[in-house]
C-alpha cells in the first residue's frame, strides 16, 4: 500500500503548482471539459507495479516540464498529459540504457525545447499546441514516412530534431531570415496565415478535436497517434470556413 500512497501524493503537488498559477487547465477532449489531473496520472503509474525509483523520477520529470511550460509558454491553452506520461513511462521501461537515465534525458530535452521555443527567446511562440498534440511530429513524419514513421512523438530522436530545428531558426530570426516567422502585433510569431488568438486558436483545435483532426489525441493514455492525414491543409480550410481572421502583422 505505502507504494500507491507516496507517488500519488508526490503527483498531487503538481496539481498544487498549476492551482498556484491559476491555469484553467483545458482539455482538447470531445467528452470533457478539464483534464486528467496529475494525482489521477500518478495512480495509473503506481498500479504498473513498479519500482518506487522510477516512479520518483517520473514525477520530478513531470514537474520540471510543467514548470518550464509555466514559465515559457503562460497563455498556453490545453494542458492534456495522459498520453505524454504512458509514452514516457513505456519508453523508460524497455531503454538500454535504463529507465532513470533515460527519463532524465527526457526531461532535459522537453525542458530546452520548451525554453527555446517559448516567449523567453526571440522565437517567441504562444502555445506548446503544435508540438504536443502531434501537428509538428506528423509533418515530420510526412516527409520521410519509410524511416519516420514508427517513431514515437515523444521519442528522443524527436527531441533532437526539434532542438536542431529550433537552434536554426534561432539563427534564420537573428540574421533577418525569417520572413515566414514575423513577429504579429499581439508580439507572438506565428508561421499560420490565421489568428492565433486564444478565442480563435480555442475555436480551431476544439473543432479539430470533434472532427478527429488531432494527430495525437494526447487526452488519451492509449492513443495511437495518426500521421498520415492533410493536417496543416484542413486546418488551414477549417480556419476559412470558421471565418477566423487573418494574422495581423
Amino acid at each position: 500500500m505505502k507504494q500507491e500512497v507516496i507517488p500519488t501524493h508526490t503527483f498531487q503537488f503538481i496539481d498544487e503548482i498549476l492551482a498556484q498559477h491559476s491555469v484553467n487547465l483545458l482539455s482538447l477532449n470531445p467528452q470533457k471539459k478539464l483534464i486528467t489531473s496529475f494525482a489521477e496520472l500518478g495512480n495509473l503509474i503506481a498500479q504498473q507495479n513498479i519500482d518506487i525509483q522510477i516512479i520518483t523520477t517520473v514525477q520530478e520529470t513531470l514537474e520540471s516540464i510543467v514548470n518550464a511550460q509555466l514559465k515559457n509558454f503562460p497563455e498556453n491553452i490545453f494542458w492534456d498529459f495522459d498520453f505524454i506520461v504512458s509514452s514516457m513511462l513505456r519508453q523508460a521501461l524497455v531503454a538500454d540504457e535504463g529507465a532513470v537515465p533515460f527519463l532524465k534525458a527526457f526531461g532535459e530535452k522537453m525542458v530546452s525545447l520548451t525554453e527555446m521555443f517559448g516567449i523567453n527567446t526571440e522565437i517567441r511562440f504562444r502555445y506548446v499546441h503544435d508540438f504536443i498534440y502531434g501537428f509538428d511530429w506528423a509533418r515530420w513524419v510526412q516527409k520521410e514516412p519509410q524511416n519516420r514513421a514508427y517513431i514515437e512523438p515523444f521519442s528522443l530522436i524527436f527531441f533532437d530534431y526539434l532542438l536542431a530545428k529550433g537552434k536554426e531558426l534561432q539563427q534564420r530570426i537573428s540574421h533577418g531570415q525569417s520572413s515566414s516567422y514575423k513577429l504579429c502585433d499581439t508580439g507572438y510569431r506565428n508561421p499560420f496565415s490565421f489568428s492565433r488568438e486564444p478565442k480563435d486558436e480555442y475555436r480551431l483545435l476544439t473543432y479539430l478535436a470533434e472532427e478527429q483532426l488531432i494527430p495525437v489525441a494526447v487526452w488519451d493514455w492509449n492513443t495511437s497517434p495518426v500521421w498520415n492525414k492533410p493536417f496543416q491543409e484542413m486546418r488551414q480550410q477549417l480556419a476559412l470556413k470558421l471565418n477566423i481572421q487573418p494574422q495581423k502583422h
